[in-house]
């Protein structure tokens, strides 16, 4: 009897200390971050990238509204005053990341995608230091370079007459690209004012990069990419438009707000273990060697750059 007292006791503390709440805020929002990868491989049949992209971010836009209208409401003079910074910040996070990155897995894996997305770290300090004034110290280079040897794996795919012949997958170089406009985009977001709210500010970047995503929508469907409607592409879009776009970043806001940001943070580098089960499970990819030492390599180097003290 007193262990099933003290099993329940001890459930009880669990509980009351939030333990399980802060579990879930550590670990969905990768796991959904993730899965937007897995989607945008498993729909690259049945809905056209832009299409996604522009579909995603009508149905995030409408989901987040109610969230955002006070906010809305109360910075509109602000978003005037800083318009060509959101302009760009809308272009980059919203217009071009995620179209590219679904126009990337059309022709590489989701697994690729998801551990390239761990080089944007350190593409943030490498273009902030070459254009931005960032500072640079000699860990944060060294750091740079294992990383980037890291990506050279990836994109190689274990091949090194790949890069001999500078013969890269289509897919991998669309998807580096998409890393280096987020970096751009995260750069941008770190010069807007902490005045502004950030819930308000993504409803603005959705609705200004919608705009500009309509006229490469309608190219998309003029040369004839037409989305093939069913139960598993309409589900996909209600994901992609729910889950990644607002659930997740509501419930990372909520983690960096129990945690901290340094904490919270760190939660991103799941993202790799979350989207290479899901490759293989859902997409039923297979993980190669050549991901895992490119993984390695990635995170090494930003370990490496994470000890430079500024």
């Amino acid at each position: 009897m007193s262990l099933l007292t003290n099993t329940r006791q001890s459930f009880k503390n669990i509980r009351s200390s939030g333990f399980l709440l802060t579990c879930a805020l550590l670990l969905l929002p990768p796991l959904f971050w993730a899965g937007n990868f897995i989607i945008g491989r498993a729909v690259r049949d049945e809905i056209p990238p832009v299409t996604l992209s522009l579909y995603r971010w009508i149905i995030a836009s409408l989901v987040l509204l109610p969230f955002a209208w006070k906010a809305l409401q109360r910075d509109r003079q602000l978003y005037w005053q800083h318009r060509w910074l959101i302009l760009g910040i809308s272009l980059t996070g919203i217009t071009a990341f995620n179209s590219l990155i679904y126009l990337g897995l059309q022709s590489t894996q989701a697994a690729n995608g998801i551990i390239l997305n761990s080089f944007i770290p350190l593409l943030i300090v490498l273009l902030g230091g070459l254009f931005f004034g960032y500072s640079v110290g000699r860990l944060q280079i060294v750091g740079m370079v294992v990383s980037f040897a890291g990506v050279l794996a990836i994109v190689m795919r274990g091949d090194t007459q790949i890069l001999a012949s500078l013969n890269f997958a289509h897919g991998d170089l669309i998807l580096l690209v998409a890393m280096v406009v987020w970096a751009l985009y995260t750069i941008g977001l770190k010069a807007v004012p902490a005045g502004i709210n950030r819930t308000g500010l993504l409803q603005v970047q959705m609705a200004t990069g919608l705009v500009f995503l309509l006229p490469f929508w309608g190219w998309e469907l003029a040369s004839g990419q037409t989305p093939v409607w069913n139960m598993h592409s309409v589900l996909s879009l209600a994901y992609v438009g729910i889950v990644p776009s607002v659930l997740a970043y509501l419930l990372y806001n909520a983690c960096v707000a129990r945690l901290g940001p340094a904490r919270a943070g760190l939660s991103i580098h799941l993202m790799p273990l979350f989207g290479a089960g899901l490759s293989v499970v859902y997409l039923g990819e297979q993980i190669h060697l050549y991901h895992i030492i490119g993984a390695i390599l990635i995170f090494g180097g930003i370990l490496l750059a994470s000890r430079q003290r500024s």
